[in-house]
């Protein structure tokens, strides 16, 4: 099964692991941040020697640093920011960032002053250093608010792409279960047409077909009803369904067959070829006419290939109930779904003949 597949039909599971990591990327970073004034003081030339009383001011200023970031990251943003309210969420977080100046500075001056690893004589009295102290520690509180937004809308796109997926993946799914709901009685309609057919002139045949029917609905009615089947059990079921056509084939008309595959446990999604092979058996066939269909179902690797060769004899739209056109239709439709960019079909006239072609990617266990 492709990994598209997988996202397809089980969810995408990303969403999940980045709320379930985020806050542990939180704690990893501020974690850093607490060890970088020591990392700082050993690895450079800092005039301050590092101590406890050093310490303490960083780790202050750190607390005013993570209040800052989680006022705006946690309700900020979100209250005021995305609501279009820009001039409230700029006077509060002016408010904060003054608050917070005014308190660090205050709880500063309370803590004795750090010891100088080579004092100089002509160091600036400290209320001098007061216009400096506001000016730094604004800016790093604005370029605090300034990540607390990115952050923010970053986790703002990304749960919505997520929620766009989800509902994408919810569209696609409810369309494939409709696709296939309408599959299974068409192709039940074309199947009794042709027993149908029988009865006049052949009732052994007949009944050795609804035979055959009884076994084609329990794999459409149950191994079909999941999204994706072996592919042995697939061609298990064109093969019957093969057999149970060739019962009412006429004597002008030739069948050929030639079905296989390299790995039997090959995931693919079910009742892909069953259009094609109705379609050639409807316009392949003439009552009066020599007639022929060659059918080749194989895998080349990762490619999955059905191949239909036939003679040619359009059936009159007006006069056909069949319903033929729901078929193709159909196959195009999950086609696009299932395996987008990753499939090749195409079906036209070779002179007297038409041929179909349809190759599918797939990924395969043990090639």
């Amino acid at each position: 099964m492709t990994q598209d597949n997988n996202s397809l039909l089980t969810g995408n599971t990303a969403a999940p692991s980045f709320k379930r990591y985020g806050w542990f990327i939180h704690l990893i970073a501020w974690a850093i941040l607490c060890g970088f004034p020591i990392i700082m003081s050993l690895t450079s030339r800092s005039e301050h020697v590092i101590t406890w009383d050093l310490y303490l001011r960083s780790f202050i200023m750190l607390l005013s640093i993570i209040f800052v970031f989680y006022s705006n990251y946690l309700y900020l943003i979100q209250k005021y920011l995305f609501t279009k309210k820009t001039g409230h969420f700029l006077l509060i977080n002016i408010s904060i960032i003054v608050t917070m100046v005014l308190l660090v500075h205050f709880c500063m001056e309370l803590l004795p002053d750090p010891p100088l690893r080579n004092p100089h004589p002509n160091r600036p009295p400290k209320n001098s250093l007061w216009i400096g102290f506001f000016f730094w520690n604004s800016m790093v509180y604005l370029f605090t608010i300034v990540l607390g937004v990115a952050f923010r809308s970053t986790a703002s796109w990304y749960n919505a792409e997520a929620q766009r997926k989800e509902l994408e993946r919810s569209r696609s799914e409810a369309e494939l279960q409709n696709l296939k709901s309408q599959l299974n009685p068409h192709f039940l309609f074309n199947t009794l047409n042709n027993i149908y057919s029988l009865i006049a002139f052949s009732p052994e045949k007949a009944q050795e077909a609804v035979h055959e029917l009884s076994r084609l609905l329990r794999y459409v009615m149950y191994d079909s009803s999941q999204p994706f089947v072996t592919l042995e059990k697939e061609l298990d079921f064109v093969r019957n369904y093969v057999e149970l056509m060739r019962i009412r084939l006429p004597q002008h008309a030739s069948l050929d067959t030639s079905i296989s595959c390299e790995a039997p446990h090959t995931q693919i999604a079910p009742l892909l070829c069953i259009s094609l092979i109705e379609n050639a058996f409807k316009h392949g066939v003439s009552n009066n006419k020599p007639s022929f269909i060659y059918i080749d179902i194989h895998q080349e690797g990762k490619q999955i290939v059905c191949d239909i060769l036939n003679s040619y004899f359009p059936k009159d739209n007006t006069s056909d109930k069949s319903g033929s056109g729901i078929g193709l239709s159909n196959l195009k439709k999950r086609l696009s779904l299932l395996y987008p960019d990753k499939h090749t079909f195409y079906c036209h006239k070779e002179g007297e003949n038409y041929r179909t072609y349809l190759s599918i990617h797939v990924n395969t266990a043990g090639l």
